[in-house]
């Protein structure tokens, strides 16, 4: 089996950033912009902030890490689901997520954090991530599209341009 090609990225336009201009290993960048979570359109806000962190690494879309306080209490509760470990990050905490007061079904491993990061990301320290593809997230009000293959929990929106590793094919880039 021959390793994959890299594909050809696509110039950015604009207001835009290309994944392919991101650095190995990944940057840790703060942002202002504006960050909601919900878990259904017309849920309750889950998290707002205007005090993200972006883990831009090349290849990726973003990662949007919350700060703790930022969210609301009583979303997250410790998952019973296994940890992971990233070679840049450290070992991964999963949570389990529902609406304040405990409304609805919880989703099961809907948000990770680093409670104890590597050296270089410790600004992360229980900062969350929540999985798009489970939860509604806007960034300045534009919602959020997950990034495909379901393995990494990148944030896509239309000022971030690929390919974006993830999907069928890309496991060797």
């Amino acid at each position: 089996m021959s390793p994959a090609r890299r594909p050809q990225p696509v110039p950015p336009g604009p207001g835009q950033e290309s994944v392919w201009d991101y650095p190995r290993p990944p940057a840790l960048v703060r942002s202002e912009r504006l960050v909601e979570v919900r878990l259904s359109d017309d849920g309750p806000l889950l998290a707002t902030t205007r005090r993200a962190w972006r883990v831009l690494e090349t290849s990726h879309p973003p990662t949007w890490y919350v700060p703790r306080e930022d969210v609301a209490d009583g979303v997250l509760a410790l998952s019973d689901a296994p940890a992971t470990t990233c070679e840049w990050k450290g070992r991964a905490t999963y949570w389990d997520v529902a609406e304040p007061g405990g409304r609805g079904e919880p989703r099961r491993a809907a948000a990770w954090s680093y409670e104890d990061p590597t050296t270089r990301f410790r600004d992360l320290a229980g900062a969350i991530a929540f999985t798009p593809s489970q939860v509604v997230a806007t960034v300045d009000g534009e919602r959020v599209r997950p990034q495909e293959g379901g393995f990494y929990g990148g944030w896509v929106t239309d000022d971030v341009v690929g390919p974006f590793k993830g999907g069928p094919g890309t496991w060797g880039w």
